[in-house]
């Protein structure tokens, strides 16, 4: 099991790796112009990790419901898999950005937040949940994710 934890953004993919071992690490962010060429990113980066799975931070509203942001990862998603095919697990994202903030010092500063570091920062909170998770129950399909 190789896995690259994403958390995603209209502008900035952060991203992290992980494996059996159960250690999230951060990865540069993903920061490429287009759309197509930020897939294009994620997926050299899974080929050259061989990743076996794609863990998506999924943004359910406050009161657990799917809105509009979840429905954009979807989307993204959705992309994503007309490209390759992984197996592909959303976990519940809400709060990881402010949580990984608490890892910077300079909380307001515009550059940190341009440079991707918060938004990989949170890809390897999502991607440690997901990894916790497996090696706590054993198995995919006890975790609630959703696969294709």
């Amino acid at each position: 099991m190789r896995c690259i934890g994403i958390d995603y953004g209209a502008k900035r993919i952060g991203v992290a790796y992980g494996d059996e071992l159960g250690v999230a690490t951060p990865l540069p962010a993903i920061a490429d112009q287009e759309e197509e060429d930020r897939i294009v990113s994620l997926l050299d980066l899974a080929k050259q990790r061989r990743a076996t799975d794609l863990v998506f931070g999924y943004p359910y509203n406050m009161d657990g419901s799917v809105g509009f942001k979840a429905r954009e990862v979807d989307s993204f998603i959705d992309k994503v898999l007309e490209c390759a095919d992984f197996p592909v697990h959303r976990i519940d994202e809400r709060l990881t950005t402010q949580e990984a903030l608490k890892g910077f010092t300079r909380k307001r500063d515009d550059e940190l937040r341009r440079s991707g570091k918060i938004d990989s920062a949170a890809a390897t909170l999502i991607l440690q949940d997901f990894l916790n998770q497996r090696l706590d129950l054993g198995s995919y399909e006890e975790t609630g994710d959703v696969a294709p």
